[in-house]
């Protein structure tokens, strides 16, 4: 892999402003065609199969008219009067009536002739049905209808909207975002020592990213497409766009500090081993986000091939577009200070010439490894501790910002009706089976049963189709559709459905409730086999890439605890309100339903990031001296620095994210900027090394069998040539660094291997 790497990497240096220009009108057609051709985007988490999407399905089938979109109007009387006074039903019966009018609208309901009046006549509810699936109502029509409220709003009355019909469309690109990238920035600058190097990781993802997002809203054309899987997209190609660019730029700076290598020989060269690490972790986020597919979930499976993409261009833009911009920045990103006569005095024992901070953490960690395991594992199990008690859902209109008028209708339906009007379940009924005369009876005495189970607090009239071969019975759970008690109430009808249901009838809950406990259901049951592929996954790539058995059992064990400790958290935060205020988190509840399968594959594959720089380096210098335990120092020496940046990077970007008004997005950004800082830290940076330590010699072996049959990738590079050196300069080809690791042009039992030709001399 690096001698091709290599190629590659001087050649796109060589022809960079080709590459340039191929990447810009890439950007410029793909930028083009997704900002005037963006397909739409669905609110709504469907699954095939589950017991809610058959019903709906039967519905759309049979009896279209209840299968669209509702949006529920909720008005409340000022404090100081009520709803049923002459000049407040005028106004709402005006209203009401213009929204009849609204293009799609097949009915809408009267408040007083549907005893949807409160008790105390201060809040009142209308729902409005529309023709349209609730995904596919135009914003026209949203619109209209909140127009329409004008005479209410003008008769002293507060008006807000809920319902499917309503539900926001998630917006990116706020302060706390802008924020985020900020904050890579001065990292970036302070990981790099230059403005100008800092500036190109930000551009050279802006560009993937560009391609990426644009090309997932024109792919929505084709496919369904969630505004969750575009907001996906951007998250994880704005990160790993920076942080691949960031460990390409900096190992091309550590060769720069040598007077003695060229630009293009330095691109070359960073192409090869840091590019070697980008490309293979590049591959593992690719393949773990691709294996959502097995979840047989569309929406997820369609959202993480979305975010592949997108990290598919990252990898192909670090290999090819980062090397070019070298190549045209040339000598400005070479480092001002003089190191070349310290560096060349430097004994060739491959000790690291002056303790930087990583340095001095990678000694304290390995002085005593055991303690520091335990130790570090004990924090993670305490981390992981309320993940116990996870509880998985979609986000109600609860947690909407408390400004939103979703979030005000959810709070007045509460205040006027109880919890369960915002849990609303359907009972639709199957009916064909019945002789018709026999229909109308069999219907009522469905609603009497559904009445008299336990945790129902109303049961609406049934309606029918014209044929009464199917029909849709409303039904009020006495909690709200965060409670535990709602799902218990959504099985125990199903479980006794035929007590329930009249002879010869299938009856089915249905309702966006019961659709919410459905998708989580199937997730939950997706969860261990996806897992399962992840971890196989990670041992195979990483016994490839490491040529060891222990070095993949520690990582896969490290990367379990990452996955534990950060549900802990979120689950403390999201599920059991902490910290609430500080975030801006409007309401408890279940963590949304695909955020662990989610935050299992992406951070698995920014884990497996982490752990091959670091380990890469390690095993580097153990290629060169033998020497296990000052391969574990020198590693982190080497890599710690960047290694801390790119981890600060992904935080600063995801946690950007925490301040979306999205819950859903929040609740991603958090996991995700909880797990990095925790397996960057905790696990890679601490764990790592300490068991790196213990493991010694040992962590290096690789069975004969297995050695025979695993390829060599060479991600460190220990087949390339020797540098070609400036020919204005003097050849320093014994340097030894804590920072350039370009000890594969000394002889080693390791690199004596047919080299690749060498480049010709350069001239800067």
């Amino acid at each position: 892999m690096a001698s091709v790497l290599y190629a590659l990497g001087g050649w796109a240096g060589r022809h960079r402003g080709r590459v340039i220009a191929v990447w810009l009108l890439l950007l410029a057609a793909v930028g083009g065609l997704g900002v005037t051709m963006a397909g739409p985007v669905s609110t709504e988490f469907s699954v095939p199969g589950i017991e809610s999407q058959r019903a709906q399905d039967l519905l759309e089938e049979k009896m279209p008219e209840a299968a669209g979109g509702v949006a529920r109007v909720v008005i409340a009387a000022p404090a100081d009067g009520t709803l049923t006074s002459g000049t407040a039903r005028t106004a709402i019966g005006e209203s009401l009536r213009e929204t009849a009018r609204i293009p799609g609208v097949v009915h809408v309901g009267d408040p007083f002739a549907e005893r949807t009046v409160s008790a105390d006549g201060k809040i009142a509810f209308a729902d409005v049905q529309f023709r349209q699936a609730a995904d596919q109502v135009p914003g026209s029509a949203k619109d209209a209808l909140v127009d329409t409220a004008a005479p209410i709003r003008d008769a002293g009355l507060q008006v807000e909207f809920g319902g499917t019909v309503m539900e926001p469309v998630t917006e990116v690109g706020g302060p706390a975002e802008v924020i985020g990238v900020v904050v890579a920035f001065a990292v970036l600058a302070l990981a790099l020592g230059s403005l100008v190097a800092a500036g190109l990781p930000l551009v050279t993802a802006l560009v993937g990213v560009g391609i990426g997002v644009l090309g997932v809203q024109l792919v929505a054309n084709i496919v369904d497409m969630t505004s969750t899987a575009t907001v996906l997209a951007l998250m994880i190609g704005l990160a790993v766009g920076i942080d691949y660019a960031l460990f390409i730029i900096a190992r091309h700076r550590e060769q720069l500090a040598d007077p003695a290598v060229s630009v293009e020989e330095s691109g070359a060269r960073a192409t090869a081993t840091a590019g070697s690490a980008v490309v293979f972790a590049g591959a593992t986020v690719v393949v773990a986000l691709a294996a959502l597919t097995v979840t047989g979930i569309p929406f997820l499976a369609i959202m993480g091939l979305a975010a592949a993409a997108t990290v598919t261009l990252a990898v192909l833009i670090a290999v090819t577009l980062v090397p070019a911009v070298l190549g045209l920045l040339g000598e400005r990103l070479r480092p001002r200070t003089k190191q070349t006569e310290s560096r060349t005095k430097q004994p060739k024992t491959g000790r690291p010439p002056r303790t930087t901070w990583s340095l001095a953490w990678a000694r304290t960690v390995t002085r005593k490894p055991l303690l520091v395991l335990l130790a570090g594992v004990v924090a993670l199990l305490a981390l992981a501790l309320p993940a116990q008690h996870l509880r998985l859902g979609l986000p109600s209109h609860a947690s909407q910002p408390t400004s939103s008028t979703q979030h005000k209708s959810h709070d007045l339906l509460l205040k006027g009706f109880g919890p369960g009007f915002n849990a609303p379940l359907t009972a639709v009924v199957d009916t064909g089976g019945i002789p018709a005369a026999d229909r109308e009876k069999a219907l009522a005495e469905l609603h009497t049963a559904l009445t008299e189970v336990p945790g129902v607090a109303h049961v609406d009239q049934p309606v029918a189709n014209q044929d009464a071969t199917v029909a849709a019975v409303p039904v009020i759970p006495e909690t709200g559709p965060d409670d535990q008690a709602t799902a218990d109430l959504v099985h125990h009808l199903r479980d006794h459905k035929d007590a329930i249901a009249p002879a010869g009838a299938t009856l089915y809950i249905a309702g966006s409730t019961a659709a919410a406990i459905d998708v989580s259901a199937k997730l939950s049951d997706a969860l261990p086999l996806f897992i399962a592929l992840i971890v196989a996954l990670a041992l195979v790539l990483l016994t490839i890439a490491f040529r060891s058995v222990l070095v993949p059992l520690k990582a896969v064990l490290g990367f379990l605890l990452s996955i534990a400790a950060s549900l802990g958290a979120t689950v403390w935060v999201f599920q059991d309100g902490h910290l609430a205020d500080l975030l801006d988190i409007p309401s408890a509840g279940p963590i949304t339903a695909f955020l662990p399968v989610l935050l299992i594959g992406v951070l698995f594959g920014l884990a497996m990031d982490y752990e091959v720089f670091l380990v890469s380096r390690m095993r580097e210098h153990y290629e060169h001296t033998r020497d296990a335990a000052q391969a574990v120092t020198h590693g982190m020496a080497g890599s710690g620095r960047v290694v801390t940046a790119a981890a600060l990077i992904m935080v600063a970007v995801f946690g950007g994210f925490v301040f979306n008004h999205d819950p859903i997005i929040k609740s991603i950004g958090f996991a995700l900027a909880i797990g990095v800082l925790i397996d960057a830290f905790l696990v890679r940076m601490t764990l790592v090394p300490a068991a790196m330590a213990l493991l010694g010699r040992r962590a290096w072996h690789l069975p004969r069998w297995l050695d025979r049959i695993t390829p060599d990738v060479d991600i460190e590079g220990t087949n390339l040539p020797q540098p070609a050196t400036d020919t204005h300069t003097q050849a320093h080809t014994d340097t030894d660094t804590d920072t350039d690791t370009d000890k594969a042009t000394t002889a080693s039992p390791a690199s004596r291997q047919p080299r690749i030709p060498e480049p010709a001399a350069q001239h800067d």
